[in-house]
Formats: structure tokens, C-alpha cells, sequence
């Protein structure tokens, strides 16, 4: 068992921080696996993410995809604790990575607001 999405976003991420770590993109790419990563979809497509909307946007697809893995365990599975602990971690995760998008976005939004107040006081 892997915890693809995790792993998949923290590639992601690294391509939108300009992180260039190669053993951490090593280690993230074993733990998805070459089927995974060669199977064209969210998983595949977060890892190459490199701005906020796509991380967003290819976490919650893949997270769909994992609600439908999830769907597909009976109640006895002994994979079903892991997979539903999983679900709520990512949820988390997402909540998490929506949150820091519209910090950025604020701060982004403020910088103009600052840059103008800094005129006010000191026309030009």
C-alpha cells in the first residue's frame, strides 16, 4: 500500500517551489511506483504540476479516485482502515493546500495595497 497522493502532490510541490532535491523526487517516485506514474491521470498529472491551480486541481481528481477505490472495499477489507485513515488525511491535505493558495493570493492582493499606501504618504 502507498499513499500515491501524498506523494504525487509533494513532486508537484516541489515543481512550484523550485525544490530540486533528487533524492526526495527518488524516494517519491518509488513510493508511487513506475505503474502509477506511467498511467496517464491525476496521479500522473499532480506530479508535474507547477502552479497552485493544478496542484488543487489534480489532488482533488485524484482524490476522487480514491473515494472510488475506497467505495469498492467492503467493511472487512483489511485494507479499509488504511484507506479511510488515508481519505481523511487528505482531506486535511487538501484543506491545507486550499488554504496556502488563498494566503498567496492575499499576500499578492496586499503588496499592491501596501505598494499604494507607500505613495500615498510619499507621493512620487
Amino acid at each position: 500500500m502507498a499513499c500515491h497522493e501524498i506523494a504525487a502532490l509533494r513532486l508537484g510541490m516541489m515543481n512550484v517551489l523550485g525544490i530540486k532535491d533528487e533524492s526526495v523526487i527518488q524516494h517519491e517516485k518509488n513510493e508511487i511506483g513506475t505503474e502509477a506514474l506511467s498511467y496517464p491521470g491525476p496521479i500522473q498529472s499532480l506530479t508535474n504540476a507547477n502552479n497552485f491551480e493544478d496542484l488543487i486541481r489534480f489532488f482533488e481528481a485524484s482524490l476522487v479516485e480514491l473515494e472510488q477505490k475506497i467505495s469498492g472495499l467492503t467493511p472487512k477489507d483489511p485494507k479499509s482502515g488504511y484507506y479511510t485513515s488515508l481519505l481523511i488525511l487528505t482531506k486535511k491535505v487538501e484543506l491545507d493546500l486550499k488554504n496556502s493558495a488563498k494566503a498567496f493570493q492575499t499576500l499578492y492582493l496586499d503588496l499592491e495595497e501596501m505598494h499604494d499606501f507607500v505613495h500615498e504618504i510619499y507621493p512620487s
